[in-house]
């Protein structure tokens, strides 16, 4: 693209984010060599007093979306970078709850464009340093920055990070990781810091995470060693951290492996949060896309699981909230991801498929997709999320339940459809 058509300050959102997809070769480029460079140049790498970085295969936006509850409701300034986004942009940088308005985005677009010089960058790098650039206008207390990819090799890896995390660790993204689960620990280990506390929720991962925080001489905290959860009653779980216990807390809507896993990095950061902020934030917590229930009738629910790992939660809480209930699934996934496994985790809760193809260049068709279904001579083949679900919705009674899953591309289409609400 030459000059001429770099975006202004003052030019719309849409134009920044074509001008982002189109100047570097790929949408993904693990590295921070680019990405440290022009951090530097606007001294980026500490966009707040204290910054929690958040990887991990499943449950970091979930891991995020607790823990800025529970800081919100201790009176602290948060920003939060999460990604992808599920319709809109602005999803992806939220400050004290809300997302930012277009021109907050074009403004730090132009500041990173004149800031990069001839350093070339991807759109996630570009990405990155644009919501840094935001947080540290603000003045912002605390951000919880998502990793996108792995760890070691992920822009947000150029932070200067207080508190390290990894929420979950499975296959996952093979073409950009591999197949291997010590190699995917030790590149989500790679955020990990020297000196500073390095949080794992994942029980008795692969060797290589506390290898790794043992060589840097990271201060590590295992769950199920250092810290543990247990579920007490239908509506209260238990949380100890060495010989201090937290009890009778509230369920929350969002997974508790994640919540126990939020307050041990939120105990670790050494923030001023009492007994009553865990508790309302625990109950105030919420995020797009995960088990969220749509409005009106027949129920639907959209989850974006995506992996075997994920599929297997799901479809143990909706064991529990809809027990012996068998649903329409609509079904749109990347063809990066293990298919064949999750659509078997998927089965035994699924009354009828309604698989759909997804557009870009990872997407999976509905073809591929079938491939792996039983009776999918049968089936008919959808073209988008959307023709899926509204066949879905045709389809069903009142009664009924449709669940989509699959892609926050499936979910954010038939979210989009339905005009983004939810109840």
């Amino acid at each position: 693209m030459s000059s001429q058509s770099i975006p202004q300050a003052t030019s719309s959102l849409q134009m920044w984010l074509d001008y982002l997809t189109s100047i570097h070769t790929s949408a993904i480029d693990l590295g921070l060599d680019r990405v440290s460079v022009v951090a530097q140049r606007g001294q980026l790498t500490k966009p707040a007093p204290k910054v929690i970085t958040v990887a991990g295969t499943n449950g970091k936006g979930s891991t995020c979306a607790l823990m800025e509850a529970i800081l919100l409701d201790a009176g602290y300034s948060v920003g939060v970078y999460s990604s992808p986004h599920l319709i809109r942009y602005n999803e992806r940088v939220r400050i004290n709850g809300s997302e930012l308005p277009d021109e907050s985005h074009t403004k730090a677009f132009a500041y990173i464009e004149q800031l990069r010089g001839d350093v070339s960058l991807s759109f996630f790098e570009y990405a990155t340093l644009a919501a840094l650039k935001q947080f540290q206008e603000r003045n912002v207390d605390v951000v919880l920055l998502e990793v996108g990819l792995g760890g070691r090799l992920d822009a947000t890896n150029v932070v200067d990070h207080d508190v390290s995390v990894i929420t979950s660790l499975a296959v996952d993204h093979v073409d950009w990781l591999g197949d291997d689960i010590n190699v995917i620990g030790f590149e989500k280990a790679g955020i990990f810091r020297s000196g500073k506390p390095a949080i794992c929720g994942q029980p008795k991962p692969p060797a290589t995470v506390p290898a790794h925080a043992d060589d840097i001489s990271a201060e590590f905290y295992q769950t199920g060693i250092q810290f543990d959860y247990a579920q007490t009653s239908d509506s209260t779980w238990t949380w100890h951290h060495g010989t201090f216990t937290l009890e009778d807390l509230p369920i929350p809507v969002l997974p508790l492996m994640n919540a126990n896993t939020a307050l041990m990095a939120l105990g670790a950061a050494n923030l001023d949060i009492t007994d009553i902020n865990i508790v309302n934030g625990l109950k105030q917590a919420r995020l797009a896309g995960r088990m969220q229930v749509l409005a009106g009738s027949p129920t639907t629910i959209l989850d974006v699981a995506h992996n075997p790992h994920s599929a297997e939660y799901l479809v143990a809480q909706l064991g529990r909230l809809y027990p012996e209930t068998r649903f329409k699934v609509v079904i749109g996934m990347l063809h990066d991801k293990d298919i064949e496994e999750t659509i078997r985790v998927l089965n035994p809760l699924t009354e009828h498929w309604y698989p759909a193809s997804l557009s870009g260049p990872r997407a999976a068709s509905a073809d591929e997709l079938c491939s792996h279904l039983e009776s999918n001579e049968t089936l008919t083949r959808y073209d988008s999320p959307v023709t899926a679900f509204d066949a879905a919705k045709a389809d069903a009674n009142p009664e009924d339940l449709i669940l989509v899953v699959g892609s926050f591309h499936t979910v954010g289409e038939v979210l989009a459809h339905c005009g983004g609400t939810s109840s």
